[in-house]
């Protein structure tokens, strides 16, 4: 497939409970470059989750243009890679070891692997799944979750064969998934206030139930001494999990109704988080326990998903809804 190549303009803009209190957040030195992207509407590009690959080119799901993107970040171009079967609203994506980009289907019941040297896509439909949402890659499988269907499951990449379940709780809406060092991945039940605990050798999904009746965990960062961080989009908390302690904290956002969202742990351990409703990046260092906001210079984007490229220092958004893609230098 042939990719429309596209040039884009890059621009520089400037089980024990303890509850903290809200941090006073301050601004920092970091800021946010944005680089526009071809799609400006209507409708505008609407980047859902970004991924980076380990040459540092970053790749987007474009939900309602309905192709992957490519984005040079030391050049501003951009490659646009339509999905073959239409309107399948790309949602989840990551780049697996072999550099293959892989996303998933949301509308349409699949997950599609775009070869980078190629541009080909293959697309795997994921069966009773029907809204593969977030996906992982698991010793050369892809695990993912599926938000309305209540479901989880495998793809293997080498049968095409994939395996699903249903998650224990009704209408617990699997969102994000990550893995743990020791080797077991995590789901964010967004629809209740639980998170699962799934061991990929037996694909049980252990449910472990946040303190709050109202808490609703949309995505998880999970930090190198195992803690579990999830962002409680509905109160407005960054939530932390520690499982080998079975203690709970909680962190409330710089803003009331900030509604947290995407996240990610930087190289130093300290926590990235969006907040919807200032239209921000929060840094939280887990050591001091402040927060210290990052104001996203595009007013109206909605920040789903970001991702963290270790090897260059960068914090990578998607800014939904504004056609654009956001980075922020970590190392000052």
């Amino acid at each position: 497939m042939r990719a429309n190549i596209l040039r884009s303009v890059a621009a520089c803009l400037a089980v024990a409970t303890l509850v903290a209190a809200t941090p006073r957040a301050s601004r920092l030195a970091f800021s946010v470059r944005e680089y526009l992207l071809p799609h400006l509407g209507p409708p505008p590009a609407f980047a859902h989750d970004p991924a980076v690959g380990p040459d540092g080119i970053v790749w987007f799901a474009d939900q309602q243009s309905h192709y992957i993107g490519r984005l040079d970040p030391e050049t501003g171009d951009v490659k646009e890679f339509p999905t073959p079967t239409p309107k399948s609203g790309p949602h989840g994506i990551i780049v697996a070891p072999d550099g293959a980009v892989w996303y998933t289907g949301n509308l349409v019941a699949n997950i599609g692997r775009l070869d980078p040297r190629t541009g080909k896509i293959r697309e795997f439909p994921t069966g009773d799944a029907k809204d593969p949402h977030t996906l992982i890659w698991y010793y050369g499988k892809i695990w993912f979750t599926s938000q309305q269907s209540n479901k989880y499951g495998v793809l293997d990449p080498k049968t095409g064969e994939v395996k699903v379940y249903d998650a224990p709780t009704p209408r617990s809406l699997p969102y994000g998934i990550q893995r743990h060092p020791d080797g077991t991945l995590w789901i964010a039940l967004f629809g209740t206030n639980k998170l699962g605990h799934l061991d990929p050798a037996t694909a049980k999904l252990t449910e472990v139930t946040l303190p709050d009746a109202g808490a609703r965990p949309r995505r998880l960062a999970i930090t190198a001494d195992g803690r579990i961080w999830y962002s409680d989009y509905a109160r407005g908390y960054l939530g932390m999990f520690d499982p080998a302690k079975k203690t709970f904290r909680e962190f409330g956002a710089p803003d009331d109704g900030a509604n947290p969202y995407g996240m990610s742990v930087a190289p130093d351990g300290a926590i990235w988080f969006n907040v919807v409703k200032p239209g921000a990046m929060v840094r939280f260092d887990p050591k001091s326990e402040k927060m210290e906001t990052v104001p996203i210079p595009t007013r109206g984007s909605v920040v789903r998903n970001v991702t963290i490229d270790s090897t260059r220092g960068r914090l990578w958004i998607a800014e939904s809804g504004v056609s654009r893609i956001g980075r922020i230098d970590l190392k000052q």
